[in-house]
């Protein structure tokens, strides 16, 4: 029998001296009652031998190492489970340890733990090696190798973000990513307050809490990987690598997302070490750069090609695009924002969460409440950057909207809608125009004025316009109020998906829950036609909506106002064809994630 399962008994002698507690001597007991402070004798009073008075001594100490055997155990189990999902190098190889006697431990375990721990540790390899290096190997074997420098800007959320404070309560944190690790999901589990505290921006500044101290990671693995087994960008690393690229020729121009644009200068220098870094690498290679992006980097790298020019800003002046950037290869680009972003500040709610069971719902709700995760995406003013640009002249407006479907029985155009009008939170239907005052009537005034004074989401219908535009930082954000540098020999090429459900518009109701400390929640019982959980849903990758990634692609870059110089856009839409084994949809999907396109990229380019 296993030693966790013997009780643990007292053998003779004892410890303590109470070996010798058979020879003391019991006085005579009294005849008489023990009185009380007040005289009387207490009702829970009870008389006892010694020898019984002993035996409940040893019980008590046998009773107490159980327990710290017990929690000494528990300690080494999650240690031993720590470092296998701690990365890919685990900490402690169970394989390791078969020199060591652990076969009461094992025998504890369930008898399937040891498979189930290697098949997932299997299932992390493959998804880690699947289709590595293959895209490379075959463009190798056409004879294409590295020519120009490669600068990769990541999209939102993708880039890691590291504790970089030293007073007490960040130390345990000091270079251990707070985001984009199992570092972030332990903090967030066991020291949930602190890790709010880190994580969200000061809510006046829009910059560093003060005794916090949050820097985007930076190199390669900024954005290669997002916890342990899920890749952004790591094979796109892989296959360039293939072809001939390396730290010398290939760069990640990495940021912390969570900041308004015009606060990566302030703090950061973001913008002015991206100018070095291009300038360096077209010096060094007598190449111009081509530029990756990605989701909310295209729009990041957008707002760079004018500050750049902008005098008082990058100062490169009108020509400096066209002398330095040869190519831009936009991936999944949201240039007119992505609509889930207005219900994320709005309610602390995407398509994500209203598609949960009503147990994983409340599971969600006690660890993280749908007012925590609002407050959370509120304080960080970049994720607002992608809350939809051009208003009804893009995204529709009752009467209908560019992408109704012919004999579509409902328009897309009424953004928020509310199945119950009585409420007064609820008497009409919202479009797009009228949801940025909706959001600003159910949110704080600190968010209103960051969002006012970072950003704009109007159109520019004349060249006048525009030109004016140019000079206001605000506007750099919004390709329907600005255009295009001057380069007529810059290329752009914009890679975008179709055919998978994206969230297009939102059912919401009043929140009757006074301890929810929002106005509104998602009518998440509201399920029909394509409506899915309170989500109607629309046309595009599965993140961003097809009227965001391709309008400009394929129309708003062809109008003279916003492309004065004739740059070249050549779009490819990727249609969604999954592979059905492959978890993460395979190399023709359609989803919005930068390798899961790269053998098409390639292909196509």
């Amino acid at each position: 029998m296993s030693f966790l399962r013997r009780r643990f008994g007292g053998g003779g002698g004892g410890g303590g001296g109470g070996g010798d507690d058979s020879d003391i001597s019991t006085p005579v007991l009294s005849r008489e009652p023990s009185p009380g402070p007040d005289g009387k004798r207490p009702a829970n009073l009870r008389l006892i031998t010694a020898e019984q008075l002993q035996t409940l001594k040893k019980k008590g100490q046998h009773k107490k190492r159980r327990n710290v055997w017990v929690f000494g155990l528990g300690g080494l189990f999650g240690l031993l489970m720590a470092g296998f999902f701690a990365s890919n190098n685990d900490m402690i190889d169970l394989k390791s340890l078969e020199g060591v006697n652990l076969e009461s431990i094992m025998e504890a375990l369930p008898d399937n733990f040891i498979s189930s721990a290697q098949q997932l540790q299997k299932t992390e390899r493959d998804a880690v090696n699947y289709d590595s290096f293959a895209v490379g190997l075959h463009a190798q074997k056409q004879g294409i190798k590295a020519r120009h420098p490669v600068i990769m800007i990541p999209g939102v959320i993708s880039t890691g973000l590291e504790s970089w404070g030293t007073e007490e309560t960040s130390r345990q944190y000091f270079r251990k990513r707070l985001w984009g690790s199992w570092t972030m999901m332990r903090a967030l589990v066991l020291d949930k307050a602190q890790w709010k505290r880190h994580i969200m921006l000061d809510k006046d500044t829009g910059l560093d809490p003060p005794g916090v101290k949050l820097r985007a990671a930076q190199g390669f693995d900024a954005a290669d990987f997002f916890i342990t087994g899920y890749w952004i960008w790591n094979k796109i690393l892989e296959n360039l690598a293939t072809i001939g690229y390396d730290p010398g020729n290939a760069f990640t121009a990495a940021y912390d997302w969570r900041m308004s644009y015009m606060n990566y200068e302030i703090r950061d220098q973001y913008f002015t070490r991206l100018k070095s870094h291009i300038e360096v690498a077209v010096r060094v290679s007598d190449k111009k750069v081509v530029l990756l992006s990605h989701s909310m980097g295209s729009q990041v790298l957008y707002y760079f090609l004018h500050w750049v020019e902008a005098e008082g800003y990058g100062n490169g002046g009108p020509s400096w695009v066209d002398e330095n950037i040869d190519s831009w290869i936009n991936i999944s680009g949201c240039m007119l924002g992505a609509l889930k972003d207005m219900p994320a500040v709005l309610s602390g709610e995407m398509k994500d969460t209203a598609q949960l069971n009503a147990f994983a719902v409340y599971g969600l709700e006690r660890f993280l409440s749908r007012y925590e995760r609002a407050e959370i995406f509120r304080a960080m003013p970049g994720l607002s950057s992608m809350l939809p640009l051009g208003g009804n002249a893009v995204w529709g407006d009752e009467t209908g909207a560019p992408d109704d479907a012919p004999g579509q029985n409902v328009t897309y155009g009424p953004f928020i809608r509310f199945r119950n009008a009585n409420s007064t939170m609820t008497q009409k239907n919202i479009t797009v125009d009228d949801s940025l005052p909706f959001l600003f009537r159910n949110t704080e005034p600190w968010f209103k004025k960051m969002i006012q004074t970072s950003y704009s989401h109007g159109v520019a219908h004349t060249t006048k316009h525009v030109e004016d535009n140019q000079l206001l930082p605000a506007k750099w954000v919004n390709p329907l109020e600005t255009r295009l540098p001057l380069a007529p020999n810059l290329k752009i090429y914009c890679f975008y998906g179709i055919g998978k459900d994206t969230e297009r518009a939102y059912y919401y109701r009043s929140d009757d829950d006074p301890l929810s400390g929002l106005n509104v929640t998602l009518d998440t019982m509201y399920t029909q036609d394509n409506v899915d959980h309170g989500v109607v849903m629309g046309e595009g990758d599965g993140t961003v909506n097809l009227l965001s990634s391709g309008y400009m692609c394929t129309k708003g870059w062809k109008m003279k106002r916003y492309n004065p110089a004739g740059v070249k856009v050549t779009t490819f839409e990727m249609k969604h064809e999954p592979d059905r084994f492959s978890p993460r949809g395979g190399p023709n999907t359609g989803m919005s994630c930068p390798h899961c396109r790269f053998f098409l990229i390639h292909r196509e380019l």
